[in-house]
């Protein structure tokens, strides 16, 4: 057994934000004595039940054999069958694919991201099929339920300092932090987080993802 903190940390393959964010919680791990845990959640389960809501182009990347469903499938395809280390590798390589490389969220990026991760190639074919449907749903509420169904992914949890569990989404961040400033944002994530009752911090976004440090 390992004597790091754990962080467990949920993630949507497809979303910008929430892979600047792992990135960014792998820098923590040089620096803080943390372990991070991987989790697979769905952009596409959470807003599965408010289609109607959403803009259509993004609406259409949600519904059943759009996009955003594909690379949830195949991450916990991997899971499933090849352990929770194979899905933060495949994650890697996914993120590279669809978001520093900008390959785009496709077939052939999944099946390059399969090989660079040492997985089977054949675990592509899960693009298209429910077989986990039920795990990855069960994957994806574990985590939403810990921050509830207004936000959406990244979610990280962590052990408190009294016991209880610290949960949180985000934080939201561009570019990546490194070093130092990576522990610095972690130690002031995680001490805002823990105050019982604190709910929100926000400010309007003014930059895109910023992979250029990745």
């Amino acid at each position: 057994m390992s004597d790091k903190t754990p962080v467990d940390f949920w993630f949507d393959p497809v979303c910008p934000w929430a892979w600047m964010t792992s990135r960014w919680v792998l820098e923590v791990e040089k620096v803080r004595d943390i372990e991070v845990h991987w989790h697979v959640m769905s952009l596409a389960v959470l807003n599965e039940n408010r289609l109607e809501e959403l803009p259509e182009e993004y609406a259409e990347n949600m519904r059943p054999g759009g996009k955003t469903w594909g690379p949830a499938r195949v991450a916990t395809a991997a899971q499933q069958l090849h352990g929770d280390e194979a899905v933060g590798r495949l994650y890697t390589a996914l993120g590279t694919r669809f978001h520093n490389e900008g390959l785009g969220v496709n077939r052939d990026s999944i099946a390059a991201a399969l090989a660079d991760a040492d997985l089977p190639a054949d675990l592509i074919e899960f693009i298209d099929k429910d077989t986990y449907d039920t795990e990855l749903r069960a994957s994806h509420k574990e985590g939403i339920e810990k921050v509830g169904q207004e936000v959406g992914t990244p979610v990280i949890a962590v052990p408190g300092p009294d016991g209880e569990e610290v949960a949180f989404f985000g934080p939201v961040v561009t570019p990546a932090p490194k070093g130092e400033e990576a522990a610095r944002l972690w130690d002031g994530t995680l001490a805002v987080a823990s105050v019982p009752g604190f709910y929100e911090l926000k400010r309007t976004r003014t930059a895109g993802p910023d992979f250029s440090n990745l």
